[in-house]
């Protein structure tokens, strides 16, 4: 998101992926998919081009060929001036907010999609109402600038990334032994239990030595490589934009969409808690498409979140994720199913990892690992080829640019933008030395408080780990700049199984792992994210040291915050991370198995899972490799292999939401592109936002002991008939 922004599927993470994938998607100013422009020009009604630059006039979406002469009549604050007081109280309040939504999105399905557009938003919205009010009365002293307000998205972005990074719902809610019972391993030593205390404690002494990693490199980065960060540059034109006439005119409107549709999901989220007095009650289990597919996990749940998710991500994700349902849930495991009592016992509970739920669980793993692992070694290899590149043709005496030498690209020929943001771009500089003397301070009280909070985890282990560290820190900054693919949660399942190995199953390989895999994800997730926020300073002219300060303290807000939104959960709703219940935490099991199969080999899997693994392992390699040699247009109609694995473990019930908003947006853009393009991300986010602030309430309604007073459920015909006739005691 700040990237965070970027993406997140972790997809497993996706929550990476959807960073990576859905960032871009949801860029307001950016241009039209291809797909988009194809279906236009098959569209008798599309608009001609006078029509259409009339429309985008009327929404205040003209685009200006300097965006700095636009601005070059308005000082620039200084970094310090940045950095308000307004500015970090409306991004405690949008933080507890968003950290409510991710924190809901990843223990739910773990699809995240970039809700970067809501955020700065939001932020100009409640800042310019203040500014505003303030200006009426005669009392404002400082005008609202765009640096302050990419000081809020910034912030914002920042925290609430913890409530993804920090692995709520993946690596660290993997260590309870609720989780534990529904994995592979039997034992209970490899066990912690969540606390509070101890949540805030280990965020806060891994999360912030990324970005001392990455801060003597944000010239390279910007100036020296000019890497594009497609999400940081997004989310620059959108600050940009709403600073501008037109800009606030646009803003003014989708703020208006926003709360009207943030109203309505609100609202419908409480009309539907009165019908859920039960397991399998309400409308989340409504069986719109039969009983008998609803017992097989197809079926409409209304949710509007994941209507809204469906709206921002790009068409053939959701589409993955609906295909992935149907081979898993439609055909292979009614298969195996059909194979109980010859490929594994028919007397194992649903929940042992030794029947159909270790094929659901492992094979899902194989194919996120196989696509992991493809993209990994692609994002890598073009890292390395484009960097060597750079340095070859930087300049002829092969000076490697540093912080403190002026670039030949600076005293080249600029456009007028370019000399203004490099100039200023320059101009705060951060000392290399404050970097490195900061990045050794962390990781030596690093080093020696986290043993205390994971013994199993020795201090030699998290050493190799820092020594390593800004290196693939440097490389996912890089890979994100390219591609605008973070690949965090890649590297930290290199750790699970890197120092699971090491450690052993006799000295808590799986704890180690798991922790492991949190100090090294949350290194290199919040180095790209700093990096984007430099590229987002700089085409705002936000001072990189405001955007430094700003995004150590939204990391500080999110290592409080977060663990306290996972609390509340936590403790409201008592079956959290079993599988039927409204927050089955997949990725929690996930990263545990993984872990698991780290230590132990695959002498944890059932029969003929090995073989089924390897097929799918190899059919997402095989997939990507199509993907990556058959061109981009036709490349945008093959599936996505980690989008595929979701439901392979969940169900295809979030899929059919996410189709339906997908339906939603194609019909839109088929009437009004321009008006799609302007206000599907504030309707997306008004979706997604209203459901999951009705979250607080549902869980303090659930903590006081109030329950609903209905329970709307669906019988078939027989099973209604017996029981009206037990209820009616007639024979």
């Amino acid at each position: 998101m700040g990237t965070q922004q970027q993406h997140q599927l972790e997809q497993d993470d996706q929550l990476e992926y959807q960073r990576d994938h859905h960032a871009s998607a949801a860029g307001l100013v950016q241009g039209l998919r291809k797909d988009d422009l194809e279906l236009e020009a098959l569209d008798p009604k599309k608009m001609t081009k006078h029509e259409e630059e009339e429309e985008k006039e009327n929404l205040g979406l003209e685009e200006e060929l300097s965006v700095e002469r636009i601005f070059e009549q308005q000082t620039v604050p200084s970094w310090k001036e940045q950095l308000t007081v307004r500015a970090f109280f409306i991004s405690l309040v949008l933080s507890v907010l968003f950290s409510l939504i991710v924190m809901k999105l990843n223990l739910t399905t773990g699809i995240i999609p970039s809700l970067n557009v809501s955020a700065g938003l939001l932020g100009f919205f409640f800042v310019r109402t203040w500014t505003k009010f303030l200006d009426r009365c005669g009392l404002l002293k400082q005008p609202f600038t765009r640096q302050e307000n990419t000081v809020i998205q910034t912030c914002v972005v920042a925290s609430s990334g913890i409530a993804f990074s920090g692995g709520f719902g993946s690596y660290l809610f993997g260590m309870s032994a609720r989780i534990a019972q529904q994995s592979a391993d039997s034992s209970t030593s490899d066990i912690k239990e969540p606390g509070l205390l101890w949540f805030i404690g280990f965020l806060f002494v891994v999360s912030f030595l990324g970005l001392f990693s990455v801060v003597p490199l944000r010239k390279i980065m910007i100036i020296d490589f000019k890497l594009t960060y497609p999400s940081g540059t997004a989310t620059a034109h959108l600050i940009n934009s709403f600073h501008t006439p037109q800009g606030a005119k646009l803003a003014k409107k989708q703020v208006k969409e926003l709360g009207k549709f943030f109203s309505f999901s609100f609202l419908w989220g409480f009309f539907q808690w009165f019908y859920t007095a039960g397991s399998d009650c309400g409308f989340a289990s409504f069986p719109t498409l039969g009983l008998k597919a609803y017992q097989n996990q197809f079926f409409f749940d209304f949710s509007a979140t994941y209507v809204g998710v469906g709206m921002i991500c790009p068409y053939i994700v959701n589409i993955s994720v609906l295909l992935g349902g149907i081979l898993s849930w439609g055909l292979m495991w009614p298969l195996i199913e059909n194979r109980s009592g010859d490929w594994y016992s028919k007397e194992l509970s649903p929940k042992s990892m030794n029947g159909l739920q270790g094929y659901k669980v492992f094979i899902a793993i194989a194919m996120i690992l196989g696509d992991g692992l493809y993209n990994f070694l692609k994002v890598l290899s073009r890292t390395l080829i484009a960097l060597q590149s750079q340095l070859r043709a930087k300049d002829v005496n092969n000076i490697l640019p540093i912080e403190d030498q002026v670039s030949p690209a600076v005293t080249s020929a600029l456009s007028y933008d370019d000399q203004r943001r490099t100039q200023l771009f320059l101009k705060d500089q951060i000392p290399a030395w404050f970097a490195v003397g900061g990045y050794v301070a962390i990781a030596a009280v690093s080093i020696a408080t986290v043993p205390h909070i994971f013994p199993q985890l020795k201090w030699y282990y998290i050493l190799v780990i820092y020594l390593f560290a800004p290196s693939l820190a440097f490389c996912n900054a890089y890979g994100c700049g390219l591609t605008d693919w973070s690949l965090a949660s890649t590297y930290g399942k290199v750790a699970i199984f890197m120092i699971g190995a090491w450690a052993g199953s006799a000295h808590g390989g799986v704890l180690a792992g798991l922790a492991a895999c949190g100090v090294m994800m949350n290194i290199v997730s919040t180095a790209s994210d700093l990096t984007q926020d430099f590229k987002t300073g700089y085409l705002t002219l936000a001072s990189p040291r405001s955007m430094f300060v700003s995004q150590v303290i939204g990391t500080a807000m999110g290592c409080v915050i977060s663990p306290c939104v996972f609390w509340l959960f936590y403790k409201a709703f008592t079956d959290l991370g079993t599988p039927k219940s409204a927050y089955p935490a997949p990725l929690a099991v996930v990263y545990r198995n993984m872990a698991i199969l780290g230590v132990e080999g695959f002498k944890s899997l059932p029969k003929h899972c090995l073989l089924l693994c390897t097929v799918f392992f190899g059919a997402a390699i095989l997939t990507n490799v199509i993907k990556d040699c058959i061109g981009k247009k036709r490349a945008r109609f093959v599936p996505l292999p980690m989008a595929m694995a979701i439901p392979f473990y969940l169900g295809s019930y979030f899929a059919i939401d996410m189709c339906i908003g997908s339906l939603i947006v194609f019909l839109w853009e088929r009437v009004n592109k321009a008006k799609a393009d302007a206000f599907v991300p504030a309707v997306a986010s008004g979706l997604i936002c209203g459901d999951g602030v009705w979250t607080l309430p549902a869980s303090i309604l659930s903590l006081a002991g109030v329950k609903p007073p209905i329970c709307m459920r669906f019988l078939s015909r027989a099973e209604n008939d017996r029981v009206t006739t037990f209820l009616t005691g007639k024979a």
